[in-house]
């Protein structure tokens, strides 16, 4: 009995509301991909099944630099593997229509993660920014998968 009312006076229980942003409902656990994993899921590659798994429900993230890669991993389709222009702009089109949040690296912490790792600084820069966002780092590319792997299992961290 609340103070002050009998039993009778009783009121019906109020009912919780929950104002949120739309945005929290589509929150997706985000993930770091370079662009062997992205070419693998546009250039209808044979790892493709894999990749298109793995980005499906994800949020993904990138260095701005992703941009600049997949335009050359498009040039090598054309000069290299002989591809059709018509394939390799359809595949970018398609690239261009995936939401990937592209950040600003750090060049100096970038530099020393590729000095410690014998990588290239475009390979570092997608081990910073996993190291960076907290998230998981997803390749097709052995050395960077053996650098994130002793890395981000705390075997590396540097403090940058």
């Amino acid at each position: 009995m609340v103070a002050g009312r009998s039993r009778l006076e009783r009121r019906s229980p109020a009912t919780l509301h929950v104002a949120e942003s739309p945005a929290a409902y589509s929150r997706r656990p985000r993930i770091v991909v370079d662009p062997s994993v992205l070419a693998a899921a546009i250039f209808d590659e044979e790892e493709q099944a894999q990749a298109v798994a793995l980005l499906q429900g994800r949020a993904l993230a990138a260095p701005h630099l992703v941009d600049y890669e997949m335009a050359s991993v498009a040039l090598k389709k054309l000069r290299r593997e002989r591809l059709p222009e018509a394939a390799v702009t359809a595949a970018l089109e398609v690239f261009a229509g995936i939401a990937i949040e592209r950040h600003a690296i750090d060049a100096v912490s970038v530099l020393a993660l590729a000095r410690r790792y014998k990588l290239t600084a475009y390979d570092a820069a997608y081990l910073w920014l996993a190291e960076r966002l907290e998230a998981p780092l997803a390749t097709f590319d052995a050395a960077l998968a053996r650098a994130a792997q002793d890395h981000l299992a705390g075997g590396g961290s540097d403090g940058n």
